[in-house]
């Protein structure tokens, strides 16, 4: 039976790893067509959550404590954030950049460990650090440019959009570990989607009251990479609750960083964009020092 689970856990692990990026390269796709990336967001919580109901009706009825819906909630605005402000960075920059900067998010974690819980790294977290920053140089840095490591780099939009979708998703996985705790996988999912497409509708009603049948149009006329949007995202999420549940977070962290590797061989075959080896070895480097403040820092 554990040697099941632990099977099962590691099949989740490796579906995440893939369809994680593959789920990028149909939402760049789509932002090329001029969706809106708040649109394509709550399109796919939407379809997502129909998709659910008719395959899991049990879903609506089922009993569940009151801090199952204060994580989701939590962790539904946060997640509603992150994904958006990750489709927009998307728009604007590479996938094959874009990706290998997820490896950040250890960095966001240990940062947050030490304001908030005291803890201290040690000699492994900043090598960690190190080996992000380094890495990180290699795949945003220019081919004809010589000097240092520069943090003017983080000055560049789809670098700011990409950090904070990265904080914001840094957290809300903590909350939906709890939600995962208190229900299952496949519960926190639905609501997960169901809570999402809630909020995201909310937000366009604020914002984008005159564009949305345009939008919708857009979405109908790209049905195809839409659906395979949709697909991408669901396995990337229920596989994701599936390893949460399964393992610690800081192991399930660790090894979603491998996806960095994924989102340079996808920019390439996609995208046609350039120096893949120089972006896969600091790709590379960065997801060794997420692995490392993950697992021994």
């Amino acid at each position: 039976m554990l040697a099941t689970l632990i099977t099962f856990t590691a099949f989740a692990v490796l579906l995440r790893i893939v369809a994680n990026p593959l789920a990028n390269v149909f939402q760049k796709q789509l932002t090329q067509r001029t969706a809106d990336p708040l649109f394509v967001i709550s399109a796919t919580y939407g379809f997502l959550s129909v998709t659910c109901l008719a395959f899991w009706p049990q879903l609506r009825l089922y009993d569940l404590p009151a801090e199952f819906w204060y994580y989701m909630l939590v962790t539904s605005v946060l997640a509603m954030f992150g994904n958006v402000f990750l489709v927009k960075a998307l728009h604007l920059g590479d996938l094959s950049v874009l990706g290998p900067i997820n490896a950040y998010k250890s960095v966001v974690g240990m940062l947050t460990g030490i304001f908030l819980l005291n803890e201290i790294p040690g000699w492994w977290g900043l090598a960690g650090i190190l080996l992000i920053i380094v890495g990180s140089y290699v795949v945003l840095a220019d081919k004809k440019q010589r000097s240092g490591f520069s943090w003017q780099i983080f000055q560049r939009p789809e670098i700011k959009l990409r950090l904070a979708a990265l904080v914001f998703s840094a957290i809300d996985g903590v909350f939906l570990k709890k939600a995962i705790l208190v229900s299952t996988p496949t519960i926190a999912f639905f609501y997960w989607c169901l809570l999402g497409f809630i909020c995201t509708l909310i937000w366009i009603g604020l914002t984008m009251r005159r564009q949305w049948r345009p939008q919708l149009n857009r979405l109908f006329s790209e049905k195809l990479i839409f659906l395979g949007l949709c697909l991408a995202v669901g396995v990337t999420q229920l596989s994701s609750n599936v390893a949460l549940a399964g393992m610690p977070v800081g192991y399930a962290l660790a090894l979603f960083q491998l996806s960095a590797l994924f989102s340079v061989l996808f920019g390439y075959q996609f995208f046609q964009e350039k120096d893949i080896a120089r972006k896969l070895i600091g790709a590379g480097i960065m997801v060794a020092g997420a692995v490392v403040i993950t697992l021994f820092a």
